[in-house]
């Protein structure tokens, strides 16, 4: 039997638990995962190969309706993601009503390449109390009338429930090909990205909702010393404010302090060196309105 591989664009609303799903079914932390909306800024790649071949899944942010620069830059590589991937995965969170930005979102995948015959819809979050499957099926009858029964699926990315009869289903609908990475590989990412990433999920977790979409985090400087056992890196977390620093920083320095040491934690378990972080914070003055740094953070994925 031949070989399959695709690219499999996955889309949904913010917080439709994208990045979980994507986690999931690497069964690697590829993706960074917060309560807080909108906390992918990139188009991240997670990659699972099997015995049918390789599927290359894309995790795009969240769409949401706002006119801000940020978020029109994130929608275009929502977009570009759809336009370039064989195969669409449309993700819907069953435990929340449909509303605007879900008619917004099954517009974009009815006019990207992959729909309607290798467009497949995921009903997450069904262990949710609060989901309600039926209404959610009534809008996909309603908005997107191409795609049958049969390629809607419902599943917990959390728990794992309904993933492996996903990834069936997306083999069945891949073109055949050869596989485009070497099989232990599970994402694409470089090193410094990965790092940037996991430094911005904590200061993100720990933060809440004080300012999470004020900061960014920059890698400045890495080094491999002790003979390449232990990796040191110099970061740097970016505010919008002086008066942000303090919050970041903390009372007597401990939540950076908290942030550092939950972030070296998990740069344990997906390196094989130790992690050394030097992290501090600086004032990057309403970067969000910068293309310069816009293009430098979003682009480079």
């Amino acid at each position: 039997m031949a070989e399959k591989s695709a690219f499999v664009a996955v889309v949904g609303r913010p917080s439709a638990g994208k990045s979980t799903l994507i986690n999931t079914l690497c069964g690697q932390k590829v993706s960074i995962v917060s309560l807080v909306p909108q906390t992918t800024r990139n188009t991240i790649r997670g990659i699972v190969t099997r015995e049918e071949g390789q599927l290359v899944f894309v995790d795009t942010p969240g769409r949401h309706i706002s006119e801000k620069k940020l978020n029109r830059k994130l929608v275009e590589l929502s977009d570009r993601a759809l336009e370039e991937s064989e195969l669409t995965l449309y993700l819907i969170d069953a435990s929340r009503l449909v509303g605007k930005e879900e008619e917004e979102l099954a517009r974009a995948v009815q006019y990207s390449r992959a729909y309607p015959d290798r467009t497949v819809i995921a009903l997450n979050k069904i262990d949710d109390k609060r989901a309600d499957t039926a209404a959610v099926y009534a809008f996909l009858q309603e908005k997107l009338p191409g795609i049958p029964r049969e390629r809607q699926c419902e599943l917990s990315a959390k728990n794992g429930t309904g993933v492996e009869e996903l990834l069936r289903l997306l083999f069945s609908l891949a073109p055949e090909g050869p596989r485009l990475y070497p099989e232990d590989t599970y994402t694409d990412q470089d090193v410094q990205f990965r790092i940037a990433e996991i430094i911005r999920e904590k200061a993100i977790n720990n933060l809440r909702e004080e300012l999470p979409h004020s900061i960014y985090v920059e890698v400045a400087d890495t080094e491999l010393r002790d003979e390449g056992r232990r990796l040191w890196v110099r970061a740097f977390i970016l505010v919008e404010r002086e008066s942000q620093k303090g919050i970041v920083v903390g009372k007597g320095g401990e939540m950076i302090k908290t942030i550092r040491q939950s972030a070296q934690k998990d740069l344990h378990r997906i390196f094989d060196w130790k992690v050394e972080l030097d992290l501090r914070v600086k004032v990057a003055s309403d970067w969000r309105q910068n293309d310069t740094v816009l293009r430098r953070l979003i682009d480079r994925s």
